[in-house]
């Protein structure tokens, strides 16, 4: 007995109005009950649209045609718009992203902390919005994205082989990235410079299925005292291909201050575990900041090490955290989260004491090295769990801090952290955060002893949903 085919036809919503923008950077509209979220729409676009996802209250769609567009939209500037994951707000105007975040800000905030918004502080925009980031990772592969030019070309003739990022949602397909205007030049000459041998000399790329191939990741990592690193990660290279290719590297760019390579073979991309071989000059680059009494605060940075993607704005959002504390120069500070050291070692000349826990020991080491090549003499760096570090015993120790500075991973901060916040009853607390619905989960528990003072969200990433946000926060008396 033949069963009967269900309906595969497309639904399609025509009409549908975009009134706002989701957390997750998608277009909203609603069809009766129904919320939809529209990839790459704009608020105040009415368009048709195609549904790809449906469950009871929601679904998900794409735009099949704009029947009005936006006066938010603009004509986006990389051709890789659209298929790359790396930039989803391009066809939105700039003014527009910061309204849109300010916003997503305010109501994570409202709703899930019930905090009064009003004395809110408008965003910071970011200087630049394009060519912002200080490091880049890009990987080889097998599986090239084709696109439907590609899909015209006889399969045998056809370069599979690509470098560039991940296509979202295809963990095993790279999408072959031209020019990228997230970071600048020679980002993108050393990219392509290194494709372009590699496939000349027939190295194979990576399998992200099978786990062969010579090449793996590309990782480039830039100053802004004009230091360059380098790092390729090698997987099963054959003879001589180590020494070719990074010979070609070093000549072909003797600006490069780090040239580094890794062998992985394990079975995902992470380095943290791996032997990093010096090929040519330093293992680590410079970055630097500047300080209130007009000297400079360098920073050692390796290619593990943490360090905020866009150095310009990293300073603006010390800055704000410094500005919220309102130091007087007798302050026993806790920097939760301390990373290499960089809050810690940014603000220790305005204070009495810091004292940094961070989870990860190499950024512990990272911290205290960036501490003595500053001649600061006043810092403490500690590694381990938070929630098993920051205890009772630990502040018995040290003592209590007068002002504590946290800014803890997307995921927030542990329930015995907050805990042991609100037993330390510091005068103040300056929350920075890159997620400002898990920041909203933690100040709706802190709001037990203290009242919010000032809130203010910083812009790191243009053409992207995501806001870092500065909240102070000052004990009830």
């Amino acid at each position: 007995m033949n069963k009967r085919k269900k309906n595969t036809a497309p639904v399609i919503i025509p009409n549908l109005s975009i009134i706002d923008i989701a957390e997750e950077g998608k277009g909203v509209g609603k069809a009766e009950e129904l919320v939809v979220f529209v990839d790459k729409a704009v608020p105040g676009d009415v368009v048709d649209v195609k549904i790809v996802r449906k469950k009871k209250n929601f679904a998900e769609a794409v735009i099949e045609k704009t029947l009005v567009a936006s006066d938010l939209r603009e004509q986006p500037f990389c051709s890789h718009f659209g298929t790359c994951g790396g930039c989803k707000w391009q066809q939105m105007t700039y003014d527009a992203q910061l309204t849109f975040k300010q916003k997503s800000v305010e109501a994570a905030l409202q709703r899930l902390a019930k905090v009064d918004t009003q004395q809110m502080e408008p965003i910071l925009a970011s200087s630049e919005n394009r060519y912002y980031r200080n490091k880049l990772e890009f990987t080889f592969s097998n599986k090239r994205w084709l696109d439907r030019e590609d899909m015209d070309v006889e399969a045998e003739g056809r370069e599979m082989r690509a470098l560039g990022f991940h296509v979202p949602g295809r963990f095993d397909k790279i999408l072959d990235i031209e020019h990228c205007y997230l970071q600048a030049d020679p980002s993108n000459q050393i990219r392509l410079a290194i494709k372009d041998y590699t496939l000349k000399n027939q190295y194979s790329f990576y399998d992200l299925r099978n786990h062969e191939g010579t090449l793996r990741n590309l990782i480039i990592r830039t100053s802004s005292t004009g230091e360059i690193m380098v790092c390729v990660v090698f997987a099963y290279p054959e003879e001589g291909q180590v020494e070719s290719l990074m010979n070609f590297i070093k000549e072909q760019f003797p600006e490069i201050t780090s040239l580094l390579y890794i062998i992985n073979q394990k079975k995902n991309d992470t380095i943290f575990d791996q032997e990093v071989i010096t090929y040519s000059g330093r293992d680590f680059i410079f970055e630097q900041m500047p300080l209130t009494n007009g000297q400079q605060v360098k920073f050692k940075i390796g290619v593990k090490s943490f360090y905020q993607t866009n150095s310009a704005q990293a300073y603006e959002l010390y800055r704000i955290t410094k500005e919220f504390a309102d130091f007087k120069g007798d302050e026993l500070v806790y920097d939760l989260y301390t990373g290499a050291g960089t809050i810690a070692n940014f603000v220790a000349q305005d204070v009495k004491q810091v004292v940094g826990v961070e989870y990860v020991p190499t950024a512990i080491e990272d911290a205290k090295f960036n501490s003595e090549l500053n001649g600061i003499t006043n810092t403490l760096f500690y590694a381990g769990d938070m929630k098993d570090i920051l205890t009772r015993d630990f502040v018995e120790h040290h003592g209590k801090p007068d002002v504590i500075i946290t800014d803890p991973p997307r995921a927030g901060m542990h329930p015995d952290v907050v805990d042991l916040l609100l037993t330390i009853e510091a005068e103040k607390i300056v929350y920075v955060s890159c997620n400002a619905a898990t920041q909203a989960r933690d100040l709706a528990l802190l709001k037990e002893k203290y009242n919010i003072g000032r809130i203010k969200p910083v812009d790191m990433f243009p053409h992207t949903q995501h806001v870092e946000n500065v909240v102070l926060l000052n004990l009830i008396k």
